[in-house]
């Protein structure tokens, strides 16, 4: 019988999955990643681990899994995992594309929205006891949505999904991405413009690229100073992919409107962070994917990806193809 480490406790659905598939499986049962020791020591016995991006899947606890087979990851992203080595032990990384796009666009957008409106910082302001006028003209003024021009940089499935939302608003959409599509310009209404052009040109900023070694302070000093005064930045990609010192300076200067983050650079964010000090600046603990049905989702798709590879065959979600070479399918 095959066996899976899981780095958490699995929704109902997915170990039901697990347990009709006939594969022996055990969980961290803390609501906290494993240490790598731990991690080491898990996988050391078994032929799969799925795990979410909060666990750093080491060249040290790769070579500890003597017979791994599969690496399944609960995440879009996988730079929590050493793919390298993986790839050179053979071993099958997936991830858990699609499911997630919608939800992460409507949190996206429920944060772009909130810095605008001031949502969270009149909550602060009404639960404090500090509303005693009943109304003022310029009260707790905000900025309007409707009408004005959105940048998304990076045209991906999440970037698609925020452009459809954003139709909806009769905003100009201004994209950047890597690589051009002339399709989706066509089918979603936006423009594509270099970097410059739209952090300089957008009254929104909406972050969704992948982090790499490139785009890892890929909103940095200069990206913020062409920003207008008003903007908004949001952020639901990575945390490392905004230099989190410059955009400090530049909230705190009043250099950009506010931002919204449901990432940070080091997650959980720390108490000393200044950011948490600003009014202008929504700040979530990366729930992005959260929803009962994208999370459930989430997992059992990770679970399908490492059945599918310890059943000999390709999974539906593999990240690194060139291990095929190394260990091609034995199972159609």
């Amino acid at each position: 019988m095959v066996s899976v480490y899981t780095t958490r406790k699995l929704p109902e659905q997915a170990i039901a999955l697990l347990r009709k598939k006939n594969v022996e499986f055990s969980f961290n049962p803390k609501d906290a990643p494993p240490s790598e020791s731990s991690l080491k020591r898990e996988v050391s016995s078994v032929d799969g681990l799925v795990c979410l991006l909060t666990e750093k899947i080491t060249p040290a606890v790769i070579e500890s899994g003597k017979s791994l087979k599969v690496i399944s990851n609960i995440a879009v992203g996988y730079d929590n995992i050493d793919v390298k080595k993986a790839t050179e032990k053979g071993i099958y990384v997936t991830n858990t594309p699609g499911v997630l796009t919608e939800t992460t666009a409507d949190l996206a957008w429920a944060l772009l929205m909130a810095v605008a409106r001031r949502i969270a910082e009149a909550d602060r302001y009404l639960r404090s006891g500090k509303w005693k006028i009943q109304w003022n003209l310029m009260f707790m003024t905000g900025t309007d949505v409707y009408g004005k021009t959105l940048g998304i940089m990076g045209l991906g499935r999440i970037g698609q999904a925020i452009a459809r939302r954003a139709k909806g608003f009769n905003m100009k959409i201004l994209y950047y991405d890597e690589k051009r599509s002339p399709e989706l310009e066509s089918e979603l209404g936006v423009k594509y413009a270099d970097v410059d052009t739209v952090f300089r040109e957008s009254d929104f900023v909406t972050v969704h690229v992948p982090l790499t070694e490139k785009t890892c302070n890929f909103v940095g000093e200069k990206q913020l100073n062409l920003m207008k005064k008003t903007a908004i930045l949001v952020n639901t990609s990575r945390g490392p992919v905004v230099d989190e010192k410059a955009l400090y300076k530049a909230l705190n200067e009043g250099k950009i409107g506010g931002a919204g983050l449901d990432v940070f650079q080091k997650e959980p964010i720390e108490m000393s962070n200044p950011l948490l000090k600003l009014n202008n600046a929504v700040l979530l603990p990366h729930i992005g994917s959260a929803s009962v049905e994208t999370r459930t989702k989430m997992a059992v798709m990770a679970v399908e990806n490492a059945t599918a590879a310890l059943e000999g065959k390709v999974p539906p979600n593999l990240v690194n193809l060139d291990v095929l070479k190394i260990r091609p399918p034995t199972s159609k």
